[in-house]
């Protein structure tokens, strides 16, 4: 379905964003391997963690959603049981990755795969060091999905420096660590998401420079409640809607703040955005608060590049809209990976950016452009990516006349609600 996003003139109001994404994810694959039942406030039920509820209920766990909240009936560390069918991840990179580090532990074989774009994304990241711990895992000749997953007698513990930061494959081998014999270690030179040592209350010792989490093999854990704070990767699209449309002023409720999260929000604040936090707390160890956003006249000339860009990545496509209602230019660097999300960000960024009447210059680990002031109405293509249409949806906002975008629904993977927000706001 296509989408027609009319000019704002201003916008406010006080909204709330979707549960974390990250976060809503974890809870599940816990709940399913604790003792007892869990309960889970604020969950994401779009399509990305609903994939993973799919996957646990085939593996034998069941849920229920009541009164606004999950309930995950976890078996334990030993309680999953065979699939009668290969597992489904949908379009979730995060469900396969992560979940992958858990059947690697099981005393049964499995198999995995997901959607016509899952299964083009790379999995070497984490079958390398799921390997070095003893997984029988195996995926295509091209190192993607559908990944087959056999029983050994006992995953090993290892010492694992992460070559990237990667919260994901970070993610991976704590999990299968849960089932190794002794102390598995991951070792970060650059901070990534943190959700998971969090959630499972792991040790984390800093050191020279590096980060390094312990989690012991055979630990039981115990079923207990989780708060799923709003995504701060949902709030990044109506903070810079705040910022790009004139004379707009929005207070968003209850976002998570966990500092491996909010990079973007230094990077805005460093363009001139006017955005203040109230009511700041910790609810479950994750860090929240409610972000005031106020327009602002942005500046760029900047560099985009090297150790925040991890922490960012998911951000880098509303960030380049940012950048285009700024002024002067934005380059953005050493972010490749962006090539192996949802789509090719990089190529749907400058895709829809040139539609806008901006040069742009692409690399193969990112691009650079100067901002003008007359930015064009256009027709974007999402490419069936949430972010890509969500970005673009937001830039047709701030421009003149109308925009289309096509295959609008593809937002349901992470903000179902996200166009009936956009409404709300307008005045």
């Amino acid at each position: 379905m296509n989408r027609t996003v009319p000019h704002a003139h201003s916008l406010h109001g006080e909204i709330t964003v979707p549960g974390d994404k990250s976060i809503s994810h974890r809870a599940v694959m816990i709940g399913a391997i604790s003792e007892g039942v869990s309960e889970i406030t604020g969950f994401l039920a779009a399509a990305d963690p609903l994939s993973t509820i799919a996957c646990f209920n085939s593996l034998g766990i069941a849920h229920k959603f009541e009164h606004e909240k999950l309930f995950i009936m976890g078996n334990g560390l030993n309680g999953l049981q065979q699939p009668s069918a290969m597992l489904d991840a949908g379009n979730s990179g995060t469900t396969i990755r992560l979940i992958s580090g858990i059947l690697a532990g099981q005393n049964f074989p499995t198999q995995i795969s997901g959607d016509q774009y899952l299964v083009k994304r790379p999995m070497k990241r984490i079958l390398d060091p799921l390997m070095q711990m003893g997984a029988d895992i195996s995926a295509t000749e091209k190192f993607t999905a559908p990944l087959s997953i056999k029983p050994v007698q006992k995953l090993k513990a290892v010492e694992y420096k992460l070559p990237i930061a990667s919260a994901q494959v970070k993610s991976a081998v704590l999990f299968a660590g849960l089932f190794a014999e002794g102390t598995t270690q991951v070792i970060e030179n650059e901070p990534s998401r943190d959700h998971t040592e969090r959630m499972l209350n792991l040790p984390s010792e800093s050191k020279n420079g590096t980060t390094v989490i312990s989690v012991m093999g055979g630990t039981s854990l115990k079923a207990r409640p989780f708060t799923v704070p709003g995504d701060p990767s949902s709030a990044a699209f109506f903070i810079v809607a705040g910022l790009i449309v004139p004379q707009s002023s929005i207070k968003i409720m209850n976002v998570g703040l966990n500092p491996t999260r909010t990079g973007f929000i230094k990077i805005l604040k460093k363009m001139g955005a006017d955005i203040s936090v109230e009511n700041e707390r910790i609810i479950g160890g994750e860090p929240l608060g409610d972000l005031v956003v106020r327009s602002s006249d942005l500046e760029t000339n900047f560099i985009l590049n090297g150790s925040i860009i991890p922490n960012v990545i998911d951000e880098i496509p509303i960030l380049s809209i940012a950048a285009a209602f700024a002024s002067g230019t934005f380059e953005v660097r050493d972010a490749r990976d962006l090539r192996n999300k949802e789509t090719d960000r990089i190529a749907a960024i400058c895709t829809n950016l040139r539609r806008m009447g901006v040069t742009v210059d692409e690399y193969p680990d990112g691009f650079a452009f100067e901002s003008k002031k007359d930015v064009l109405s256009s027709e974007f293509d999402s490419f069936d990516d949430h972010r890509i249409a969500m970005s673009f949806g937001i830039a047709g906002l701030g421009l003149a006349g109308e925009s289309t975008i096509i295959n609008s629904e593809c937002v349901s993977i992470s903000f179902p609600t996200f166009w009936e927000t956009v409404h709300l706001l307008q005045r």
